[in-house]
């Protein structure tokens, strides 16, 4: 899986990590990322369309509903926990599909984003690490 852009996957696809450079998911991989994109769409009621478009890198039109999906959808992936960045995981998850030295240098970039909330933080985060090239959805 993968870590902010796995959040790029955000919520309907697969994950990549840049648009010509794709990440290879397993079937069991994709399943997990589905379940999670559907049940935090339902528990915040994000639109497809807001999706797609952070899926898509078009963050100037994000509404409340689209960042707090990003906050639950990076929770049950592990990469958050109460609006904090879980390094191991993000390193464990992620270092092995963008390389570990990739992912160390954007996460001394990103990690230290905050919002003024979770779910503001979780955008933030999730823009930092999908501009640096490591989507995490």
């Amino acid at each position: 899986m993968k870590f902010f852009v796995v959040l790029a996957v955000l919520a309907i696809s697969g994950y990549a990590v840049n648009a010509q450079d794709p990440i290879k998911l397993t079937e069991e991989q994709k399943l997990i990322v589905l379940q999670h994109a559907a049940e935090c769409a339902k528990q915040t009621s994000a639109s497809k369309e807001a999706l797609q478009d952070l899926r898509a890198g078009k963050f100037s039109n994000v509404d409340n509903n689209t960042k707090c999906f990003t906050n639950c959808f990076l929770e049950k992936s592990g990469f958050l926990v109460d609006g904090q960045v879980q390094p191991a995981v993000v390193s464990k998850k992620l270092g092995s599909i963008v390389g570990a030295d990739k992912i160390n240098t954007i996460m001394a970039q990103c990690n230290g984003s905050k919002g003024a909330n979770n779910c503001d933080t979780a955008f933030e985060l999730f823009k930092c690490y999908y501009l640096k090239n490591a989507a995490i959805l």
